[in-house]
């Protein structure tokens, strides 16, 4: 685990000037979550948007049967939020929960519009993250309805390298789309084709 400092995340990464970022960032908090806290559930109106300092998250959705579908982890470096919830203040349908203990920089609409207005180069950022979630959502679309599970298995270890190690094997299974046995062999397949 690395702590990812989120005012060093937009220099360095965005190249924004310091002195327009302290303004925004002046209104925005960071807060700390124990293991299991809830940032976020379902009903609840999502405020934010969570910058992963350190620790993990995870976003799930709980279907009627009282059955959880993990839709993303955020680990270090990483965003979590209900984007639908925030933009149209409805009642979010997740949860978003600290998978360890967490620390996140908790960030409002006002900060994304502030700083897109001061800084062409935040304005192109917050544009090409939003493009990167939605690629990232239609390419798990696909793979849950076109991949084989040890090809979702293979996607998961690609773009989570260090989450396999921090989360219960239930909830990568759950992200998979599969049964935690069914994980279980897909793993020694694998290991066993090395």
């Amino acid at each position: 685990m690395k702590n990812l400092n989120f005012k060093e995340y937009l220099t360095s990464n965005i190249g924004i000037n310091p002195s327009k970022l302290e303004t925004c960032l002046s209104y925005q908090q960071i807060k700390y979550f124990k293991k299991g806290d809830f940032l976020v559930k379902e009903g609840d109106v999502c405020q934010y948007a969570y910058f992963v300092q350190e620790g993990i998250l995870r976003v799930f959705y709980i279907d009627e049967k009282g059955k959880e579908h993990l839709l993303q982890f955020a680990p270090e470096g990483w965003f979590a939020a209900d984007h639908e919830s925030m933009y149209y203040r409805k009642a979010s349908s997740y949860y978003i929960q600290a998978l360890e203990d967490t620390t996140v920089y908790q960030l409002n609409d006002d900060f994304f519009e502030q700083l897109s207005l001061k800084d062409a180069a935040f304005s192109q950022m917050n544009q090409k993250l939003l493009h990167n979630h939605i690629h990232h959502l239609q390419k798990r679309i696909i793979q849950l309805i076109a991949f084989t599970a040890e090809e979702r298995y293979k996607e998961f270890t690609r773009i989570y390298p260090d989450t396999l190690m921090r989360v219960p094997q239930t909830m990568v299974a759950s992200y998979l789309g599969i049964t935690p046995e069914s994980l279980s062999r897909i793993r020694k397949d694998i290991s066993q084709k090395k």
